[in-house]
């Protein structure tokens, strides 16, 4: 009887001629090959699922599971060593990943956009509540039809409110009680650049008939001549508006006004406004002492350069051609990253122009920086700044050329390039 397995014989039976074979003292193992009957013991199954319905690694674990095989004999010392003897392969912990700078740059990136994504919203609505929207253009009546572009008017009050006596002396303002107009422009914004033209205060026009701002009562046209900064005296913004409107047939879409501390507030809070003087003047009423050449005007000398006019022999004419300068060159300066992009500069300056500014009820903010931006552009050499053309004047007033008008208000309306001069 053999004791041996099936298919087994000692070294000395049949089946195993070369010696090999179990106990077999030959110097070569049986191959894998000839042992079909030994088969690898399953792998431990985790969680109640086989481990061939798992990844290799995920279900076997390299040092809790012996197969009883080793790599590359069927016999030896329990090394489980490779071919070439090298200790056994080791699975240290995973060192911690690398940073990953192209994830972290987004986030930053994207942190950052929504942080000035906010400031800007906070800015923007602080700003837009701060505007003193007085002006009703719905009660102007009888206007004239709209045209091509956007036609501000821009009006430089010589209001004292909120001044201290200390200020109207350093301002040389005087004490007047009330509100007058120092300063009317028109500021059209459209295709073919800004056109910015003055009105001359002393300029003669007619009063129309009007519904009176307050009382809503209506008063009849009566022919009476005036000059124009006297219709802002006597019924407010919209008197002048429906007075500038009657005047020229050019309808005016928005109103901003500015007085006195607010105009010199804005030029301290940008730090001064570089212009050049091409000539010496002085004036005691205004305060004015210049010499000729480039200079910063700070808010006290800004305000005196715009309103000296007894100095000039063209007078009020040679007044607003500096207003017109002065107002250029600040918001050309104004309009710059290190004001903008500055918020030590920016919001001083918004605040100190905000506090006094006052505008119609349809202003938006968008249109007040826009309104803004097209002045500059004037100075950049986009546009182009001009009185109402004069032909003459009668009783101390000055008498607009009524021909040219009409060509300048036509040009305005269809947004054509203005040829119109206002040399006589």
């Amino acid at each position: 009887m053999n004791d041996w397995p099936d298919g087994w014989s000692d070294d000395r039976g049949n089946g195993n001629a070369a010696g090999y074979g179990r106990g077999s003292a030959g110097p070569q193992p049986e191959g894998a090959r000839v042992m079909r009957h030994v088969q690898r013991p399953a792998a431990p199954q985790r969680g109640g699922v086989p481990p061939q319905s798992r990844g290799y690694d995920e279900g076997y674990d390299q040092q809790a599971y012996d197969s009883g095989y080793n790599t590359g004999q069927v016999y030896g010392g329990g090394d489980r060593g490779g071919d070439n003897g090298a200790p056994p392969q080791s699975y240290p912990p995973r060192p911690g990943a690398a940073p990953d700078w192209r994830r972290r740059l987004k986030i930053g990136s994207l942190t950052l956009v929504v942080l000035l994504l906010a400031v800007s919203i906070g800015t923007y609505f602080w700003a837009d509540a701060k505007l003193n929207r007085e002006v009703d253009l719905s009660k102007v009546i009888e206007r004239p039809g709209g045209g091509e572009g956007t036609n501000y008017l821009i009006v430089g009050s010589d209001s004292r409110e909120g001044m201290s006596a200390d200020e109207k002396k350093k301002l040389h303002t005087g004490s007047a009680e009330g509100k007058r107009t120092d300063s009317m422009m028109i500021l059209h914004d459209g295709s073919n650049g800004p056109t910015l033209i003055s009105l001359p205060r002393d300029s003669d026009v007619e009063i129309p008939s009007f519904k009176g701002s307050q009382s809503g009562k209506l008063f009849p046209a009566k022919g009476r001549h005036t000059k124009l900064n006297a219709a802002y005296a006597e019924d407010g913004p919209e008197l002048l508006v429906r007075t500038v409107e009657h005047n020229t047939g050019l309808r005016i879409d928005h109103y901003v006004e500015i007085g006195f501390a607010g105009f010199a507030n804005i030029v301290d809070a940008i730090g001064g406004v570089e212009i050049d003087i091409p000539k010496a003047f002085k004036d005691k009423n205004s305060g004015a002492d210049f010499q000729a050449g480039k200079q910063t005007l700070d808010g006290e000398q800004s305000l005196a350069f715009v309103r000296t006019r007894y100095a000039f022999a063209g007078s009020d004419l040679d007044r607003t051609k500096n207003q017109q300068k002065f107002l250029a060159a600040l918001a050309s300066q104004t309009a710059t990253p290190g004001t903008i992009l500055n918020p030590f500069k920016l919001y001083p300056t918004m605040g100190a122009g905000l506090d006094t500014l006052i505008v119609d009820k349809d202003m938006s903010l968008w249109s007040l920086g826009q309104m803004f931006f097209a002045m500059k552009g004037v100075t950049g050499g986009e546009g182009k700044s001009m009185n109402m053309p004069i032909s003459g004047s009668t009783g101390g007033n000055l008498v607009w050329d009524k021909a040219k008008v009409k060509q300048l208000v036509q040009q305005l309306k269809n947004d054509e390039k203005v040829t119109v001069t206002s040399d006589r």
